[in-house]
């Protein structure tokens, strides 16, 4: 199933014994272009500690009551490691932090969870997992990359409007683009593979696409389109292979 990133700020996030607090933001790292840690506001419930929550952990998400189900209880969160909310997140902070739960390190293969491209397979495969030191990931606020200019080969195309996330294994299948300075009320959708590159000191993200291919694509307009027709559809008009057949 698919969720938008902005539509998940503010689910309740639901421990086995009561709620530990809300999503504020999502964390993502940009190889893999997967959510490695969901920001948890806890409000008065842990005084000055930002908490992260790893997909580990995850059980469901629940858009009716809008909350998502933790597989942890509230006293393992408290006693989690203390992040500093100063600095970006460290490996040496997340090796602490894995260790602590029992967790496989994600950066230890070369698939999106290690050794799996699915956090439920690493999650029952932990022990199964490695460790390599050569990889050192960059981990992204989502939050920090809203309003990002988009452009193609050729030109400008409009900026980042929101991310839409894979429950079933946290990736970002794809960025929500909003065109209207160019084409007005049109928006698409763009897998992160089709990035060309990034500049993160400028914020801006280059596409492997001309403006033409981008503004002849099918139009986005909100999340029921997501089928597999629409994503067929999309990936035919731009003549790349889809992700479910990799």
């Amino acid at each position: 199933m698919f969720h938008k990133a902005k539509h998940l700020r503010g689910f309740k996030l639901r421990a086995t014994d009561g709620v530990i607090g809300k999503v504020e933001d999502f964390l993502f790292d940009d190889r893999f272009w997967t959510i490695r840690y969901l920001v948890a506001e806890t409000g008065g419930w842990l005084v000055d500690r930002q908490v992260l929550i790893s997909p580990y952990a995850l059980k469901s998400v629940d858009e009716g009551d809008r909350t998502i189900s933790v597989d942890l209880t509230k006293s393992q969160v408290e006693g989690s490691p203390a992040l500093d909310t100063d600095k970006p997140v460290s490996r040496q902070f997340e090796e602490s932090y894995n260790w602590y739960y029992g967790w496989p390190q994600y950066w230890s293969g070369d698939l999106a969870w290690g050794a799996f491209a699915h956090v439920e397979r690493a999650r029952e495969h932990w022990d199964l997992v490695g460790k390599n030191e050569h990889w050192d990931v960059h981990l992204r606020s989502a939050t920090g990359v809203d309003g990002y200019g988009v452009h193609a080969k050729d030109g400008d195309i409009g900026h980042v409007e929101d991310f839409i996330v894979d429950e079933k294994t946290w990736s970002i299948r794809y960025l929500v683009v909003g065109t209207r300075n160019w084409w007005p009320s049109k928006k698409v959708v763009i897998p992160p593979q089709w990035i060309d590159s990034i500049s993160w000191a400028d914020s801006q993200v280059v596409l492997d696409l001309t403006q033409d291919a981008v503004r002849n694509s099918p139009e986005y307009t909100d999340e029921s389109l997501l089928s597999r027709e629409y994503e067929s559809s999309l990936h035919s008009h731009y003549d790349r292979k889809g992700y479910w057949d990799e």
